[in-house]
């Protein structure tokens, strides 16, 4: 119930207040990004291979996502792809990555944040096109389900939380609802 000023009543604002929700974590975790140790893949190949520390479980954290990749040059942290069930950002912490989007190429600049949204309008790929390193943060919401889509190759990959059960697949792959079912 309002007055008619457009205020609270006084005996209902606490009705009013919004909730707020802490974990009780006992103490509150911190990381420092310019101390962070980088790891390296031996697997990656050549374009793709992307130093990276995935913090987030240091700090407790466990509905959001993010990983401080490290980008030689003429390296790139993944292929160009868009997600579902997701929506990432990119901040620049160091260096000059290359942005490829859908409507071209961008050069960021540290301090640089980018948000790519869901589906194909936030389609992306982050390359050092430079000789100094780059280091670059992706922070995500960590859905139980998502799937991401490679146009270059046409591939879609699936990534439950089961990771039993994560496929990367080709989209000539499809088949039939009822393939198989009779």
């Amino acid at each position: 119930m309002r007055q008619d000023n457009g205020t609270v009543v006084p005996a209902l604002r606490p009705l009013f207040r919004p909730t707020l929700r802490f974990r009780d974590t006992g103490r509150v975790k911190k990381i420092n990004l310019d101390e962070l140790e980088i790891a390296y893949d031996d697997g990656d190949p050549d374009g793709y291979r992307a130093g990276y520390n995935r913090f987030g479980p240091e700090i407790g954290a466990a509905a959001m996502g993010a990983t401080v990749y490290e980008l030689q040059e003429g390296q790139s942290v993944c292929p160009y792809h868009y997600e579902y069930g997701c929506e990432e950002w990119a901040i620049v912490l160091r260096g000059r990555p290359t942005l490829r989007h859908p409507d071209g190429e961008d050069v960021l600049v540290p301090g640089d944040v980018v948000c790519f949204p869901e589906g194909p309008e936030g389609a992306h790929k982050l390359t050092n096109n430079a000789p100094e390193p780059v280091r670059v943060m992706l922070l995500s919401d960590k859905p139980s389900l998502a799937a991401a889509v490679y146009p270059d190759s046409g591939k879609i990959g699936i990534f439950p939380s089961d990771k039993s059960d994560k496929i990367m697949v080709r989209r000539e792959s499809a088949v039939d609802y009822f393939d198989g079912e009779l």
